[in-house]
Parts: C-alpha cells; sequence; structure tokens
C-alpha cells in the first residue's frame, strides 16, 4: 500500500523558511509526477507546486519565486523549500501524485505568524 509521510511544518515568523519533506513509496516516486498541495482552514485543497518525474517544475502564481519543489529519486523524497513565508502560506501541506492517486497523508502544519 501507498504511504505519503509529510513533515518539516512547525511555526515561523513572516519573512522566515521551512523545509517540508514527503517520504514516498518507491514505485509511485518512480512512475507519476509528485506535488504539494495546502488546505487552510474553511477553504478547498489547492495544488501548490509540482514536479514530473522528469524534473520539470510549475508553482501557484502566488508561491513563484518563493518555493522551490524538488525530489531525490534515489531516496524517494519530496521536498519544498519555503522562503519569506507570509501568513497566507498558513496550512496544513500534503504530499501526493499529481493527479492525486494515493491515500492523503496526516500532512504537516505550517502556521506564519508573528
Amino acid at each position: 500500500q501507498v504511504q505519503l509521510v509529510e513533515s518539516g511544518g512547525g511555526l515561523v515568523q513572516p519573512g522566515g523558511s521551512l523545509r517540508l519533506s514527503c517520504a514516498a513509496s518507491g514505485s509511485i516516486f518512480r512512475l507519476y509526477a509528485m506535488a504539494w498541495y495546502r488546505q487552510a482552514p474553511g477553504k478547498q485543497r489547492e495544488l501548490v507546486a509540482r514536479i514530473s518525474a522528469g524534473g520539470s517544475t510549475r508553482y501557484l502564481d502566488s508561491v513563484k519565486g518563493r518555493f522551490t519543489i524538488s525530489r531525490n529519486s534515489a531516496n524517494y523524497t519530496l521536498y519544498l523549500q519555503m522562503n519569506n513565508l507570509k501568513p497566507e502560506d498558513t496550512a496544513v501541506y500534503y504530499c501526493n501524485t499529481e493527479p492525486s492517486k494515493a491515500n492523503w497523508g496526516q500532512g504537516t502544519q505550517v502556521t506564519v505568524s508573528s
């Protein structure tokens, strides 16, 4: 069974940085594009960043220039480097394939607040 385990969230001040990690099973990681999603309270889940199996990336307009998605195929880990964080980035962050095919993990909470 495919498992996705997110980590790295926390409380950070505006302008700060966090690096999220997602451990994924090998089969799903090798075959599919991977993505980070987020869901803020009262809002629908949205796609934040996507990376293809070949390494091409795409970002939500509001995070372009601040977030960087990457993947390590050797250890089946997906990353999201988040810089210059803003309060509106506060959400639970999830990883999954794109489009989403696996069961959702528990996510990791990111809170940006002074």
